[in-house]
């Protein structure tokens, strides 16, 4: 099993992008290759080059501000001709549009259905062509930004790649889950209106 780390901490795109293609070409073993960075877009492009090369990627924001993204190598390339992805850079993927959560279960009749369906909806939302601009989560949503929620990966990837991600600050209190946050921040009925004001599109699950 082949661990390998790229720093391309200071890099802008394509940099980041070329040097985890040299990685992934030069691994000779199944494992896991980590990109280290330090801005959402090379995140963005660097989870794109994964996907042209159907692997999976993880990305996740450091507390020292940095961010990782992480591909698991099942086969490695060496040097078997392989289909190039596009190095071109994308400026940003997030769009204007502000998801607003406020369970954990989405829909009526099966709680059981509710929260796998949730769970859908929140990897789909990080599978859009261009990401939300925030995700707000208050009430019952708050539970998905805390330790134990099935949704922590998803949502611990679009805040890698820039997704704000805020929770209500109150309703973390009101279910004894403030000390658990985590993912995001937490915010205030104040922010949560203003987002809401200013977004370009609201959806809520």
């Amino acid at each position: 099993m082949a661990n390998v780390t790229v720093n391309a901490v200071g890099e802008q795109c394509p940099i980041p992008v070329v040097k985890a293609t040299r990685a992934l070409r030069a691994m000779t073993e199944p494992g896991v290759l980590e990109v280290l960075v330090d801005n959402e877009i090379a995140v963005q492009n660097l989870t794109r080059m994964a996907s042209g090369h159907h692997l999976e990627a993880k990305a996740e924001k450091r507390s020292d501000g940095t961010f990782a993204v992480t591909m698991e190598v099942r086969e490695p390339m060496g040097d078997t001709p392989a289909e190039e992805p596009e190095l071109t850079c994308i400026s940003d993927r997030r769009s204007s549009l502000v998801v607003a959560v406020d369970t954990d279960a989405m829909g009526r009749g099966s709680e059981e259905l509710g929260h796998t369906l949730m769970k859908g909806f929140l990897f789909a939302v990080g599978q859009l062509p261009e990401l939300p601009k925030t995700l707000l989560f208050y009430n019952g949503g708050a539970k998905l930004t805390t330790q134990g929620s099935d949704s922590l990966e998803d949502l611990k990837k679009m805040e890698a790649q820039g997704v704000e991600i805020l929770t209500c600050g109150t309703c973390l209190n009101y279910y004894g889950l403030t000390d658990k946050l985590a993912v995001g921040s937490v915010t205030n009925m104040y922010t949560i209106v203003e987002k809401l004001a200013g977004a370009g599109k609201v959806i809520k699950p």
